[in-house]
C-alpha cells in the first residue's frame, strides 16, 4: 500500500480504524437502551454520547498509531494492516495533530454531556482520553505492561456503558454495570486478537502485551472464555432478577462466535487473524444490538 494509491480521506480512514469502532458505539447503545426502560431518553444527550465514545476511540487509535512507530513496535514484518506513521503514509506530526483534533471533537461532546448531567463526567472522560494517550505513549505505557485488554474493559465497557446509562438518568442501577461486563469483554477481545497476531513483533520490539506475557496458547484460550463469559451475562443478569427473558436475545449472536474462537485458536497467519479481529468487531456490534432490543423488550 502506498500513500499515492490513497486519498486523503482513505488515509485517515485507515489511521483511524473502523474495524475496532464497534467498541465505541456499543456501550451507547446497551446504557441508552436501559435508560430507555424507564421511558427516559434524550436524543441530543445520546448523539453526544456517542460522538464522545467514538472520537475517543478514533483519537486513541491515531495516538497508538504515532507512538508505536516512535517506539519500533509497527515493523515492516507487523502481520496487521498497514499503519499510517510506520508505513511512511503519513507524517508523525499529521498523525499527532489529528489524534489531538479527535480528542478535541470528544471534549466538546464531553462538555455538553457534563452541562446536562453533571460536571463529575469531565472526570471521566478526562479519565478516557489520558487512558487513550497513556495505552502506548508517555514514560511508561500500560499497553507495553500487558494491561491494554483490563483499561479497554473499564472504559469501553464499565466506564461507558454505565456513563451513556448516566447521561440519560443521572442515576445509576446495578443491572448498568452488569450489562456492561459483557460489552467490555468483548470489546477486550478484539484487543487480544490484536495481540495474538502481533505476538512474534511485540515481543521482539520490547512490548510485553498480555498475549506476549501469556504465551500464544493462553492468550488462545483466554479470547475462548472472553466469550463464553459475555455470552453467561446476560443469563445471569436474567436470573438475578434484572429484567426479563428478552435479554437472551443476546445469544441469537453464538453462532457467530464460534467460527471466530476456531479461527483464533488455530491460525496465526496474519489474513485469517485480521478477518478475525474484524469479525470480533461484528460479534460486538451485533451482540450489542441484540442486547439492546432485549434490553427495550423488558
Amino acid at each position: 500500500m502506498s500513500a499515492v494509491a490513497l486519498s486523503p480521506l482513505r488515509l485517515w480512514l485507515v489511521a483511524a480504524r473502523p474495524r475496532t469502532l464497534p467498541a465505541a458505539v456499543a456501550p451507547v447503545l446497551v446504557g441508552t437502551a436501559l435508560a430507555g426502560t424507564e421511558d427516559v431518553f434524550h436524543g441530543g444527550r445520546f448523539a453526544c454520547a456517542l460522538v464522545a465514545s467514538v472520537f475517543i476511540q478514533v483519537g486513541t487509535n491515531l495516538a497508538n498509531d504515532y507512538s508505536d512507530a516512535r517506539r519500533g513496535a509497527d515493523t515492516e514484518d507487523r502481520l496487521g494492516p498497514v499503519r499510517v506513521t510506520a508505513g511512511g503514509l503519513m507524517p508523525p506530526q499529521r498523525v499527532l495533530v489529528g489524534t489531538w483534533v479527535a480528542f478535541g471533537i470528544a471534549v466538546a461532546a464531553g462538555a455538553y454531556l457534563a452541562a446536562v448531567a453533571g460536571w463529575g463526567l469531565l472526570v471521566v472522560g478526562a479519565a478516557s482520553i489520558a487512558a487513550g494517550v497513556l495505552y502506548t505513549g508517555g514514560p511508561r505505557p500500560y499497553g507495553y505492561e500487558g494491561l491494554g485488554e483490563l483499561f479497554v474493559f473499564l472504559f469501553f465497557g464499565i466506564v461507558a456503558v454505565a456513563g451513556s446509562y448516566y447521561v440519560q438518568t443521572k442515576a445509576l442501577r446495578w443491572e448498568a454495570f452488569a450489562l456492561a461486563v459483557p460489552i467490555g469483554l468483548l470489546a477486550a477481545a478484539i484487543l487480544v486478537v490484536n495481540n495474538v497476531r502481533d505476538i512474534d513483533t511485540d515481543r521482539r520490539a520490547g512490548k510485553l502485551t498480555l498475549a506476549v506475557r501469556l504465551g500464544r496458547l493462553r492468550a488462545r484460550r483466554l479470547y475462548a472464555a472472553m466469550l463464553a463469559v459475555a455470552f453467561l451475562c446476560p443469563i445471569v443478569t436474567w436470573a438475578a432478577g434484572g429484567l426479563s427473558y428478552c435479554l437472551l436475545f443476546s445469544l441469537l449472536a453464538i453462532p457467530l462466535a464460534v467460527p471466530l474462537v476456531r479461527t483464533v485458536g488455530t491460525r496465526t497467519d496474519g489474513p485469517s487473524l485480521n478477518a478475525a479481529l474484524a469479525g470480533t468487531g461484528r460479534l460486538l456490534a451485533v451482540f450489542a444490538v441484540l442486547l439492546s432490543v432485549g434490553i427495550l423488550l423488558s
